[in-house]
């Protein structure tokens, strides 16, 4: 039995999918640090040494042997210690199964010694691990000074049948490690954020440390994979199920804990909805950025609260310096449309470029003439203006090779309020999992923490595509406070057009939203990666064919 002086350091790193050696050398990094403070046992996160998550990269056998090779350097390097305990992707030696195992391997003393493996493979909303690893037979259990240590890895700890009312999967992991007589259990885990999920994970985490009577820590990968945001927040919870230990959210921490004796320091953090939001996209549009050789940023200021809480996450993203924002106006754009959007990227401090496209427009016009002759203008003519915009700040990404941040919101992209090659060109869709009305909650959030830099007036006027005179998006959709209720019905508890109405929402309204979102699936599949922020985004675990019947 431990003597009570177990202390692991929790290596909260940000990695990038595919860059093993770039990894590597943040774990030891971050490994050297954790020494500094005293650890006698150093973890990392869910495939740190691969980046989660790696996809189909770990269809290549070089890239897995890659990540062995890598193990047994790190092991060299470290001889002095800590040990630690690493996640990578090992090969399964049998002649049956899928080729490979979501592992965590241990370095202690210049050499890759045991290895442990994931039990619960999970195939649901962005995961698809079924497809690359076998499960773990048996508990995961490392003798580590005197205690027996129970390994688990991400979604090992999410299937207690008291906290959820249900198992998804036949068996529980960390029950199959307490009958095994697990002193303490230590899970690498890989978790995607999304809003709320922190509070989850600790009510969660804490409810089956006290139901087992043991201690438990869990280290969270931090930083931005494509469409995916990982929030950190590693923690650790006593056999009371208090915790005692968290790590800063949503940036790189290296935190040393006491298992056995229930000792840490807890990283203060803001769990307001917007504040987590608003971190988190900062973080998204960084690493997105960053990990695709970005350095800078541009985006098409409109005078809207789209386009202008898109340029405030993005100067706080990449540094003011480093954003442009182009202003691109019809003979339909209302002079304060204009003034607004000079104002917004004054307060920011961020570049702008004015290219008019009225001119633009006749051109087409006058080329399209005899073709659309005898023909009313429809919405046509009305995205032919979004085209042409679309065009013009591809030009401009091409040209300063500056990565293009779409700016439309979930309740859009969902009903298909926007046009394919005009307002959803560009690389990265930073709110696109934000419905309009936490839009702006979110916008007013940061006028009243981070100085008031979005004007009000682009806070106060009605949303407006300005593709004709006077239009307004309510002459097209419903209220959005409506929109987006029915939306969080529809789209993210997957209730039908029948359930939502038994809930005392308008049929004919109901139907109209249910229809425009079937409609709108082939603009979505050719819609930039959506940072993901909501439990059901439309990204890589939105999974909705294109051709489909009508119910």
């Amino acid at each position: 039995m431990s003597d009570g002086h177990l202390r692991i350091a929790l290596l909260q790193v940000n990695p990038t999918a595919g860059d093993i050696a770039g990894n590597a050398a943040l774990i030891l990094r971050a490994a050297e640090r954790a020494k500094a403070l005293g650890a006698e046992l150093a973890v990392t996160s869910e495939l740190a040494l691969m980046g989660y998550l790696p996809r189909d990269l770990l269809m290549s056998q070089g890239f897995v042997r890659r990540g062995g090779e890598e193990l047994k350097r790190m092991a060299a390097e470290l001889r002095d210690g800590p040990p630690l305990l690493v996640g990578v992707a090992t090969l399964n030696p049998a002649e049956m199964g899928r080729p490979l195992f979501n592992s965590a391997a241990l370095i202690d003393r210049g050499s890759v010694g045991a290895i442990f493996h994931k039990t619960l493979l999970p195939t649901y909303d962005v995961f698809d691990e079924d497809r690359y690893f076998e499960p773990a037979n048996g508990p995961q259990i490392l003798e580590w000074n005197g205690c027996r240590l129970g390994i688990s890895i991400c979604e090992d700890v999410w299937n207690d049948r008291d906290f959820w009312q249900r198992r998804r999967y036949h068996q529980d992991p960390i029950e199959v490690l307490a009958q095994a007589g697990a002193q303490a259990i230590l899970n690498l885990s890989a978790s995607p954020f999304t809003v709320g999920k922190q509070a989850l994970r600790e009510q969660m985490l804490g409810h089956m440390a006290k139901k087992y009577r043991l201690p438990i820590a869990i280290v969270g990968q931090v930083g931005g994979d494509d469409d995916l945001i990982f929030d950190g927040h590693s923690a650790a919870f006593d056999a009371e199920g208090h915790m005692f230990a968290r790590a800063k959210g949503f940036e790189e921490d290296v935190i040393v804990v006491n298992l056995m004796a229930g000792t840490g320091s807890i990283a203060e953090e803001d769990f307001e909805p917007e504040a987590e939001i608003w971190k988190a996209l900062v973080l998204g549009v960084r690493d997105y950025a960053r990990k695709t050789l970005f350095r800078k940023v541009l985006l098409g200021l409109s005078g809207g609260i789209d386009s202008a809480l898109t340029a405030a996450i993005a100067a706080d993203a990449m540094g003011a310096e480093n954003v442009l924002g182009v202003l691109m106006p019809s003979c339909y754009s209302s002079e304060g449309s204009v003034n607004d959007s000079v104002e917004l990227a004054r307060n920011l401090g961020i570049e702008t470029l004015t290219l008019p496209i009225s001119g633009i427009m006749h051109s087409y016009d006058t080329a399209l003439a005899e073709a659309f002759r005898g023909l009313q203008a429809d919405v046509t003519e009305e995205n032919i203006q979004s085209r042409i915009r679309g065009n013009l700040l591809m030009a401009l990404s091409n040209k300063f090779c500056a990565l293009l941040l779409t700016t439309g919101n979930k309740s859009e992209m969902s009903v298909g309020y926007c046009t394919l090659y005009g307002d959803m060109n560009g690389g990265l869709a930073v709110i696109a999992d934000l419905p309009k009305t936490m839009v702006y909650r979110v916008a007013r959030w940061r006028n009243r923490t981070r100085g008031n830099d979005i004007p009000e007036a682009i806070l106060a006027k009605a949303p407006s595509a300005e593709l004709r005179p006077g239009q307004t998006d309510q002459d097209s959709l419903p209220p959005y406070d409506l929109l987006d209720a029915i939306l969080e019905l529809h789209v993210e508890q997957s209730l039908s057009a029948e359930e939502i109405i038994a809930q005392g929402y308008d049929e004919q309204t109901v139907r109209r939203v249910v229809r425009m979102v079937r409609m709108a699936e082939f603009k979505r599949k050719q819609a930039a990666p959506v940072l993901k922020v909501t439990s059901r985004a439309f990204g890589t675990g939105w999974r909705m064919p294109i051709a489909r019947g009508t119910e």
